[in-house]
């Protein structure tokens, strides 16, 4: 687990802000859960045999004797206030969007922690494959919008409870042939859950399995023209993508789209979003048998690879010379700056020179010095920290002058 300092804040903020104006473009209003849920909840929607519930979750028993768990994913969290609350009765398709903190005994790799951060989208109510085309247009705009470079967009279709048997029957017995080639984890999925050796990264596992059959193979028809509609919207929209046969999620939800938007400097764990379409767990939950698609966005490993910039702080750093009415003067400006809207900031009991330090060093644009000569003529001198070229204006047409600046 890590602590995010002040110094990195400022992209964190970025991150989230430019998420909720795009979400709420699309039509997507917040939704917020607790971080401890009942153990059951995720046993339920992720699967008994995913490493996350399996070996990754912070589990325990709490004071009543009850197993809760500290939320290692969000939609079951999502959906499970979404039952809870009846808002299907409110309105049939909900667009909700969440943000916070997930928890993950995993091994730490590049850009992951076990308490690490998520930016994630729940859609119910529609099984449109346009349904789908405009959520990973919605993820793909979002990883656009922060600045990431060399994108790529993959996709693929798991198929549905129609088709994916016959699949995975044929994918199994592939499998036992090559069980001696396979990692521990691995050769124990072939029983349990087939498709998740494809999500396995070890080097022989991807070697035993450069043959393996297809799932877009063998899809029925409806999961085919399903899958068929979503990639000629998505060109439609101009979104380039890759068809990824081999494409499968960490969880046993999935039916058939999924999707996962890469971005290099990671290794191969270099997946920022990714999600699909999980019909059905509404109604595992307890609710309405009602269709869903969504997506979880990684916010460390993008800020990872956000331009390196630091904050730009639209406000005023004030440089105070003098005694206590000066000081009065001074913090009278500054209260007036903050009321229109203005960042200020002061440092008190410290000398003219420590204070130039400071402003130096504060990151704003504009610094406003108030001394005896000022409060004498009722002025204020404005300094820009760009150019260091400075100029004095009276006191009334101080903040217009400073915001001025700013925007020069």
């Amino acid at each position: 687990m890590n602590d995010i300092l002040p110094e990195d804040v400022h992209k964190w903020h970025s991150v989230e802000d430019r998420a909720r104006y795009i979400f709420e473009l699309y039509g997507f209003s917040e939704i917020r859960t607790p971080l401890l849920e009942q153990t059951e909840l995720f046993a339920r929607t992720i699967g008994e045999d995913t490493d996350i519930v399996g070996k990754e979750m912070y589990t325990f028993i709490d004071k009543s004797g009850a197993s809760v768990t500290l939320r290692p994913e969000a939609t079951a969290s999502v959906l499970r206030a979404v039952v809870e609350h009846s808002l299907l009765n409110q309105d049939s398709i909900q667009k909700l969007y969440s943000m916070g903190p997930m928890f993950r005994y995993e091994r730490p790799q590049k850009g992951r922690y076990r308490q690490f951060y998520q930016i994630n989208v729940e859609r119910l109510g529609e099984s449109s494959p346009l349904c789908d085309a405009e959520t990973i247009a919605m993820a793909y705009d979002l990883v656009d919008a922060i600045g990431l470079k060399n994108i790529t967009l993959e996709v693929n279709s798991l198929g549905c409870q129609k088709c994916r048997p016959v699949f995975r029957k044929q994918l199994k017995e592939f499998l036992q042939e090559k069980r001696d080639m396979l990692c521990k984890d691995c050769s124990r999925r072939i029983e349990t859950n087939p498709l998740r050796v494809f999500d396995c990264k070890e080097t022989a596992c991807q070697e035993a399995i450069k043959d393996a059959p297809r799932i877009e193979d063998h899809l029925c028809d409806a999961c085919r023209s399903h899958f068929n509609d979503l990639l000629q919207t998505l060109d439609a929209l101009g979104i380039p993508f890759h068809k990824a046969p081999r494409l499968v999620r960490g969880l046993d939800y999935y039916v058939r789209t999924t999707f996962e938007i890469k971005a290099e400097g990671l290794g191969t764990q270099n997946a920022v979003a990714g999600g699909g379409r999980y019909d059905g767990l509404v109604k595992a939950l307890g609710g309405p048998d009602v269709p869903g698609v969504g997506f979880a966005f990684g916010m460390e490993r993008a800020i990872m690879l956000m331009k390196e910039a630091g904050p730009v702080n639209k406000g005023c750093f004030v440089v105070i010379q003098g005694g206590r009415e000066i000081y009065r003067s001074a913090m009278a400006l500054i209260s007036d700056m903050r009321s229109s809207g203005l960042q200020a900031q002061a440092v008190f009991e410290k000398s003219m020179k420590s204070q130039m330090k400071r402003a130096d060093k504060s990151g704003y644009l504009v610094c406003a010095i108030i001394g005896e000569t000022e409060v004498a003529k009722d002025m204020v001198t404005i300094r820009d920290m760009r150019t260091s070229s400075q100029v004095q204006v009276k006191r009334a047409l101080a903040i217009n002058k400073i915001k001025e600046m700013i925007m020069a």
